[in-house]
């Protein structure tokens, strides 16, 4: 028992936090005379959650034991934990005192390169996102070893996709863009047509947001893992 507790402790690394300042997000639609989202300062996990740190949780929550991967190696404890709900990942969060980010906070986040805070626009930082998503392999590396980006996160697009608190389908929110789509109006997370985008260039925005609109709340995917916010 201590072994096998040693273990998950080894795995689970990535509970760090980084502190991102106050800024703003323009999401892929909307129009051109839009203001952009305000985003309030806020604080993000340096990596996503680990195997490791998801068995320890489900050990002490067993009622999520079901959605926990199995043990396997101390290499494979420190892969970024996949093949877990909305529902498991949010719980997960919430019992570390955390939630998970919202839509506007991962994409703030995720908008940096290496060396700028807002790479969003730029054709060569975009092209790398299409070649990291396309070359993503089925096993995921373990977390902390990739670059971190100009804000100090690692992980946000060469490991896997990740969850947030709002994606279209999530409680209430799909409500909300059923009421849209009832009245004519465009889903702003809608990915399947470049019209209403106000950067129809920024093809790995559209390739992250296909996936958030098919996900419902139970989904899981080998390929689809979390990270907590505060």
């Amino acid at each position: 028992m201590l072994a096998f507790t040693a273990l998950l402790l080894a795995g689970s690394i990535g509970s760090s936090m980084v502190t991102l300042p106050a800024g703003s997000w323009r999401p892929l639609y909307g129009r051109n005379g839009d203001a952009p989202v305000k985003v309030a300062s806020f604080q993000l996990d340096r990596d996503p959650v680990t195997r490791g740190a998801f068995l320890a949780f489900a050990r002490t929550n067993p009622q999520w034991r079901a959605s926990a991967p199995e043990a396997g190696s101390a290499a494979d404890l420190r892969r970024p934990v996949t093949s877990v709900s909305w529902h498991a990942a949010n719980a997960y969060c919430t019992a570390q005192g955390k939630r998970l980010p919202t839509t506007a906070e991962w994409e703030y986040a995720a908008a940096a390169s290496r060396t700028k805070r807002d790479a969003a626009r730029d054709p060569e930082f975009v092209q790398q996102l299409v070649t990291l998503y396309a070359s993503r392999p089925r096993t995921l590396p373990a977390v902390g070893r990739g670059a971190p980006n100009a804000y100090g996160v690692r992980g946000l697009h060469d490991l896997g996709w990740e969850w947030v608190s709002d994606f279209p389908n999530a409680p209430k929110v799909h409500e909300h863009h059923a009421a849209m789509r009832k009245r004519g109006e465009h889903d702003l997370y809608c990915a399947s047509a470049a019209i209403g985008s106000l950067d129809p260039t920024n093809y790995a925005a559209f390739l992250r947001f296909a996936v958030r609109g098919a996900l419902g709340a139970t989904s899981t995917m080998e390929s689809l893992g979390f990270r907590c916010a505060a």
